[in-house]
């Protein structure tokens, strides 16, 4: 197969299988979905969804955000992980929010990642889900994909991010890089992955991945 080839074995197959993506933190808005991203960064989006009720019941405005302190903020949030630097984002961004945006989340990647606790991952998936603007996020799933798949070579996030926005058409990346996520929790695992279930690895994965997995 061509890469352009593999690149539609891709696209097909994950329409395939997900044709409709849910995204997979709850939210309710570019606010919330921001504090839950944010939350995500080396932790789970299951126990984000376990938190996130608890913290914006108390706060899911940024109004209602700086009212508490980073303490409050913190004990809520501690189970997420990292919880002293996030409390500080947390309270960080919205007090920015309110100041400098009339507390609207800024559409736009330059302020989102001048925000504490922002980087260019979190804020892509705000841009993407939230704002619906072409964006590429590449969380551990998508850079262990791209990989495998030899469509990346695995050296740094930001280089595959870089390639995967060159293969794929812009108009399918927002789609796209949830799909990817998806199939790389159900399918595609770092542990326990049964490459027989894998069917994209099977037919398009890298050699030496194929082959180390054979030799287990």
């Amino acid at each position: 197969m061509t890469k352009q080839e593999k690149v539609e074995f891709v696209i097909n197959t994950l329409n395939e299988i997900y044709p409709e993506i849910p995204i997979p933190l709850d939210h309710k808005d570019p606010y919330t979905l921001l504090i839950a991203v944010l939350l995500s960064a080396q932790s789970t989006d299951v126990k984000v969804n376990q938190i996130t009720p608890l913290l914006f019941e108390k706060a899911s405005t940024p109004q209602e955000m700086v009212k508490l302190s980073v303490e409050e903020i913190r004990e809520i949030i501690k189970p997420v992980g990292l919880s002293p630097m996030k409390s500080k984002g947390i309270h960080g961004l919205s007090k920015i929010i309110l100041e400098k945006y009339k507390g609207e989340v800024p559409a736009s990647f330059e302020a989102l990642e001048s925000f504490p606790a922002v980087g260019h991952k979190t804020a892509s998936v705000v841009m993407s889900q939230a704002f619906n603007v072409p964006a590429f996020p590449v969380d551990t799933h998508i850079h262990r994909l791209m990989y495998r798949w030899n469509l990346s070579n695995g050296k740094s996030v930001s280089q595959t991010e870089k390639d995967a926005k060159r293969l794929f058409p812009k108009e399918l990346w927002n789609k796209l890089h949830l799909q990817i996520i998806w199939y790389g929790r159900e399918y595609s695992p770092a542990r326990g992955w049964k490459l027989e279930n894998d069917i994209i690895t099977k037919t398009i994965g890298r050699k030496s991945v194929l082959n180390a997995y054979k030799k287990k």
